[in-house]
């Protein structure tokens, strides 16, 4: 089972100068494909806190992470340095290719600044940019940094994920609406195992309380068999309940 994390850098974020329009589109592709994410960070422009994150990020041996922001040319874009840093050793190549991309787009205007996007981690692999021809980056096949432009990042996160994550297993989910209190279920909850995905949301309206209850696996058996724990235990409290659809 891979862990995907998505990492958001970008001070203007967190000030309120921009909004963030990364995550939705991120979520909304890893869900179309059977994937979650288990942690997303926004975080400031600031390369120790950047280093640090990333290392958090490669301590998870099944870890997949998309950077978005900070692979520019100007002096505020440190993601090329922090991902060398951490996932290289700090070595760093002039990419053959990205040099090439660069190039090609704006020939004599690529200097003297430019063509230092193509200073990368060594062994970089590269992302096709449609916009400005200035790719993004992965390496070892689950660490992809990207601008943080969404009409840079969006067709990238596309090429990476068709490229290398195109599909996942299909998780089988059962949900209900219980018409009480999550106090009343907490006992049930106890008996369901970690390794099923389980989830309680409780809903207050004025004074009726209910709690949506949802099971998930990817055993199809085993999702149905917690999920009944649920429902045998209503039907035994006289505690009414409605099904909600098969996802």
């Amino acid at each position: 089972m891979k862990n995907f994390y998505s990492v958001i850098i970008g001070s203007e974020l967190l000030n309120g100068r921009r909004v963030d329009a990364h995550f939705d589109f991120f979520n909304k592709e890893l869900l179309k494909r059977g994937w979650e994410q288990k942690a997303s960070f926004v975080i400031k422009d600031e390369p120790k806190f950047i280093e640090d994150v990333f290392a958090l990020v490669k301590n998870d041996p099944d870890s997949v992470m998309f950077s978005f922001g900070g692979i520019g040319a100007t002096p505020d874009d440190f993601t090329r340095v922090c991902a060398a840093n951490v996932f290289t050793q700090g070595d760093m190549e002039v990419n053959s290719g990205a040099k090439k991309a660069i190039l090609d787009k704006f020939k004599d205007d690529a200097y003297p600044h430019r063509i230092n996007m193509a200073t990368l981690p060594l062994k970089a692999k590269l992302l096709k940019n449609p916009v400005t021809n200035v790719p993004g980056f992965y390496l070892e096949d689950r660490f992809f940094f990207v601008p943080g432009f969404p009409s840079m990042s969006q067709s990238m996160i596309l090429e990476a994920l068709d490229k290398l994550y195109p599909k996942n297993k299909q998780k089988y989910r059962y949900s209900l609406v219980a018409y009480c209190s999550e106090n009343n279920l907490v006992d049930t909850m106890k008996t369901i195992p970690t390794d099923i995905d389980f989830s309680s949301l409780p809903k207050i309206e004025g004074d009726m309380r209910s709690t949506v209850i949802s099971v998930a696996s990817y055993d199809d058996k085993e999702a149905l068999k917690y999920f009944k724990v649920f429902v045998d235990f209503l039907e035994s409290q006289n505690i009414s309940y409605k099904l909600a659809d098969k996802e």
